[in-house]
């Protein structure tokens, strides 16, 4: 299968070296971005073809990822279904809950495939961290995700590059709706930089999220309450540490035991966003994260971000 990339910023350029590693899934023809030095850059970096054009490059492949600013994610997806070009696109999915629709709509009247870029469920480590809970009862789930401040974040909003994360992620691990939410944030240079997330699901599950790039250390960590256990998971350490409590010697005193669970780094969530996509194209099969997921998590993000800033 004939494969490009549209995009050759960090993100764009992990999926030019992932592509290159599935050689036995596919050939990277090449890669266009508006920036022409830095696209220069990239194809003289990885050997590749530099496309001068969108529709030049999406004319000879048949499938792209597509890691451009969000502003031109409808734009750039509506070139590739008139091309009946199939395409990962990046998260969010476009920047309006319209553009979503409409390109989610067009892609599957033209037979296009259409899937949304999120790299954390992909991670080994939510599979097992979905297994552990099967047969729990959750009461509460809390997430933490922060990064230490860079030039490069001074008009980003966290809660749109950050909390989105953790927002597909709760998608996953519950399945239920959320029906009320409250949201604080501090606002530093026109932007929200920290922000902290209450949910409550239909089912009753109270969830915190908070994401903030004002911190000193980078932290990606999970707990999950239930019934029964507490269990903590690292998406940097890629560790699950799970605590129940034990009456060995009377039922009258409680023991707390802990197990560790490590998932092995060798296996990189890129690879497998990837190989998947190509998979669900060759095979004819659903995406892994469909466009309705996307503008579903994009659409929640919204609504949050317009909650502590309004516009």
């Amino acid at each position: 299968m004939k494969v490009g990339v549209i995009g050759t910023g960090k993100m764009g350029e992990y999926h030019v070296k992932t592509y290159l590693a599935l050689q036995d899934h596919c050939q990277l023809v090449g890669i266009f971005d508006n920036d022409e030095d830095r696209s220069r850059e990239i194809a003289e970096k990885y050997k590749v073809k530099q496309f001068l054009s969108v529709d030049e490059l999406l004319q000879s492949v048949d499938a792209v990822s597509i890691a451009v600013p969000t502003d031109y994610h409808y734009e750039i997806g509506l070139a590739c279904i008139r091309n009946k070009t199939h395409l990962l696109i990046e998260k969010p999915i476009t920047s309006t809950v319209a553009e979503a629709d409409d390109l989610i709509q067009k892609a599957k009247k033209a037979g296009v495939k259409l899937q949304v870029g999120h790299i954390e469920l992909f991670n080994p480590l939510i599979p097992i961290l979905k297994q552990e809970l099967e047969n729990e009862e959750i009461i509460g789930i809390s997430f933490f995700r922060l990064n230490p401040y860079n030039a490069r974040l001074k008009d980003i909003d966290v809660v749109k590059d950050l909390m989105i994360h953790d927002l597909y992620i709760l998608d996953e691990l519950l399945k239920q709706k959320i029906v009320e939410f409250h949201a604080l944030g501090n606002i530093i240079d026109h932007s929200t930089k920290h922000a902290a997330v209450i949910l409550k699901s239909t089912q009753g599950v109270t969830v915190e999220l908070i994401a903030s790039f004002k911190s000193k250390r980078k932290v990606r960590t999970i707990q999950v309450f239930t019934k029964e256990a507490l269990i903590e998971a690292d998406l940097l350490n890629r560790t699950i540490r799970v605590t129940r409590t034990s009456t060995p010697f009377s039922k009258k005193i409680a023991v707390p035991l802990t197990k560790t669970i490590t998932i092995d780094n060798s296996v990189q969530p890129l690879d497998i966003q990837l190989i998947e996509f190509l998979h669900c194209i060759k095979f004819d099969k659903p995406p892994a994260v469909s466009g309705k997921q996307g503008k579903r998590i994009m659409e929640l993000t919204i609504k949050i971000s317009e909650s502590i800033h309004p516009a």
